[in-house]
């Protein structure tokens, strides 16, 4: 075993990034913008003022300033949990019998129990800043509802959390931590909006999903002028938020002089794969170096792989600006899995202009073998990692094993972005050998797809 390099990389606290890293505006492509669903002109900031923040819009938009220096009550918030660990997996590696070098950021060690703290404090400043009285938003597996009643909570903002059924009802202590918290957390979709209502008169044994949550907080919150609506993945802001990720392992590589040769992090609606690989997407994009970046996303709800780049509402509702994305309809509605926060039609608009133009690859796994290697990784490395993560673990593992079978010992890193403490209902149908792998049908996807707007795709 190399005696050089420690199981876990530590930044100072003076090392942590005093800024966010903006991919776009090293892009020679830039994202599409956000267009309107009425007659599809490009959304200005004044036209967006009364779903986001102000500054926040103005970071949603920028194309051009590579760097946005993070604000100070920010930083000092990120000082009680930041910089995270750069773990070298040992013990996986030994399991495996590989030659491979796997390396992987850890960003589970935070009460929400994952990255998503990074964003939710950034956007809770930026509304208290404003002086509104508190935010809405949605949550998928709870990670996202958890950071951002954490983070209102810490600057006394009122907090409005859409979560989506199936969850609120599999995840019932996810629930009570963000109530905990003092947020105040409805069952999406629920009977409080015009368009929770709809849903669930076209829908009524739906499970929900992040489209259906997306348009109850957006309705909920521009028919109150005191409230904004946040998001916590999906927008150009969050992955500008969570590029500390990214940063952060960078520069604890740089430390031991290692170069990774494969980057994974799972997508769901990009907050992960974005936050990780943006800074690195960077080094390929102005020429500095090459890696091979690998999206990982579940087969219930493939975006990339059998989705299509086009213009899509972000919603199911069908309320919200339109991104162009590779998107599976915004009626797409995925089975009740446990892929949790990985249950979004779309995809970030960032992700989808780098994925089209070829600067990472994408590939879809089915739940039964992501819970067969978090299983396997909580056996080794000690930690039981959240079911979206394990999406990247799974590619990991599968990456390592290649390098096996060829003797290449290729330098693999990924992202464990939370913990799965409040994810035990999937291990426990996984160890009852109950779990059931659902994939869409090409007919299903087809259905779904034909609902696309025609404003921004003739």
């Amino acid at each position: 075993m190399e005696s050089k390099i420690p199981y876990k990389i530590y930044l100072t606290e003076n090392e942590i990034p005093t800024q966010w890293y903006n991919v776009r505006a090293d892009m020679k492509n830039k994202p599409a913008p956000l267009i309107s669903p009425a007659d599809g002109h490009a959304l200005s900031i004044e036209e967006m003022n009364p779903i986001f923040c102000e500054e926040l819009n103005k970071q949603e938009l920028d194309d051009t300033t590579a760097w946005f220096d993070i604000p100070e009550p920010v930083q000092q918030f990120y000082r009680m949990y930041r910089p995270s660990p750069l773990v070298r997996a040992y013990f996986l590696e030994k399991a495996l019998d590989t030659p491979a070098k796997i390396y992987y950021k850890f960003e589970g060690n935070n009460t929400s129990g994952s990255h998503k703290l990074n964003s939710s404090i950034a956007q809770a400043y930026y509304a208290k800043a404003q002086g509104l009285k508190g935010v809405t938003t949605e949550t998928g597996a709870g990670q996202w509802g958890t950071a951002l009643s954490m983070a209102c909570a810490y600057f006394g903002l009122d907090c409005r959390v859409f979560m989506v059924k199936v969850s609120y009802e599999q995840k019932p202590f996810r629930r009570e931590v963000m109530r905990t918290y003092g947020a105040h957390v409805i069952p999406s979709p629920s009977m409080t909006t015009e368009i929770g209502k709809k849903i669930l008169a076209d829908h009524p044994n739906t499970t929900g999903s992040l489209g259906c949550a997306i348009s109850e907080a957006v309705e909920a919150a521009v028919t109150n002028p005191d409230y904004r609506y946040v998001l916590g993945s999906v927008l150009n802001q969050v992955l500008l938020h969570q590029s500390i990720i990214g940063l952060e392992a960078q520069k604890a590589m740089q430390k031991y002089d290692i170069r990774p040769d494969i980057i994974i992090g799972c997508a769901g609606g990009g907050s992960n794969l974005g936050g990780f690989a943006a800074p690195f997407i960077g080094e390929i994009l102005r020429g500095e170096a090459n890696y091979r970046i690998i999206g990982v996303e579940p087969a219930s709800c493939p975006s990339f792989t059998r989705g299509k780049f086009a213009y899509d509402f972000c919603d199911t509702g069908m309320i919200c600006p339109l991104a162009k994305m590779y998107t599976l309809g915004s009626q797409f509605i995925p089975s009740a899995n446990h892929a949790g926060g990985l249950r979004y039609h779309g995809m970030s608009p960032i992700l989808a202009q780098l994925y089209h133009d070829g600067y990472f690859e994408a590939c879809a796994v089915e739940q039964s073998s992501v819970f067969e290697a978090a299983t396997q990784f909580a056996r080794t490395e000690g930690i039981l990692p959240a079911p979206e993560s394990s999406h990247a673990i799974r590619v990991a593992i599968d990456e390592a094993l290649k390098c096996k079978e060829t003797g290449e010992a290729k330098t693999i890193a990924f992202n464990l972005t939370g913990t799965g403490y409040f994810d035990l209902v999937a291990y426990q149908q996984f160890n009852d050998k109950t779990m059931v792998d659902v994939i869409p049908s090409d007919e299903a996807i087809a259905d779904s797809l034909q609902h696309l707007p025609k404003i921004g795709n003739n």
